[in-house]
């Protein structure tokens, strides 16, 4: 009991340190992203490491359901900690992005759990938690690929990325460009079910950065390999 309510205590420190950091024009700009927080997270990263690894913490950080602090709890979970049905429904309540992203980025693809996670999840009818299944695809596609089927993965996303959801279409995107990174064999086909559909052609991408369109993704990735 003494305990619980130590972490009660610490819960409610951390809150308001983070209510503390609570900047409005940062609120302005993430929630165009769909983002309801307003930390910004240099300083939000520079809390998780004065705070460290603290499992307990990061639970009751991520139970109140507060953007912020799901963010930090993040930081300062154990991802090896969780079990799987615990993953699950964290990935099923993180709506915003962000949250959604360091989730699966931070945690799923360091536990134990990842690959059954990432074959529960791939055909999931939610498009935000089928989106955490092909980033894990995406994972494996670069760094264990022995197993997959690359052209039945081609496939399904010639069929299905055109139409996708926004989130779904980005990491199957994400995966179409790193099967045609990766994979020599494959780099025409996806080379041209990119061109083809032409999904995120137009996005805008800043001076310097690479754009998200898969065959220039593709053929600029390609190139640094070679130039190295």
């Amino acid at each position: 009991m003494a305990e619980t309510a130590l972490t009660e205590s610490k819960v409610a420190e951390v809150m308001a340190e983070l209510a503390e950091l609570e900047d409005p024009k940062i609120r302005e700009v993430n929630e165009k992203h769909g983002d309801d927080h307003g930390v910004n997270l240099g300083k939000l990263r520079a809390l998780a490491k004065r705070l460290k690894t603290q499992q307990e913490l990061a639970c009751q950080l991520w139970d109140t359901a507060d953007t912020a602090a799901r963010l930090l709890a993040i930081l300062i979970c154990r991802p090896k900690a969780f079990e799987r049905d615990e993953l699950d429904v964290m990935v099923r309540e993180a709506r915003p992005p962000k949250v959604h992203d360091w989730l699966v980025s931070y945690v799923v693809k360091k536990s134990p759990h990842a690959e059954e996670l990432r074959l529960a999840w791939f055909a999931d009818p939610d498009p935000k938690v089928a989106s955490a299944g092909w980033a894990l695809t995406t994972e494996r596609v670069t760094k264990k690929p022995e197993g997959l089927d690359l052209a039945a993965l081609l496939d399904v996303i010639e069929a299905e990325m055109k139409d996708a959801p926004d989130r779904l279409q980005w990491a199957m995107n994400h995966c179409l460009a790193q099967i045609g990174i990766d994979h020599a064999e494959h780099r025409a086909r996806a080379l041209d079910i990119g061109e083809r559909l032409e999904v995120l052609k137009d996005y805008p991408t800043s001076p310097g950065c690479t754009s998200p369109f898969a065959p220039i993704w593709i053929t600029e990735m390609v190139r640094r390999q070679h130039d190295r």
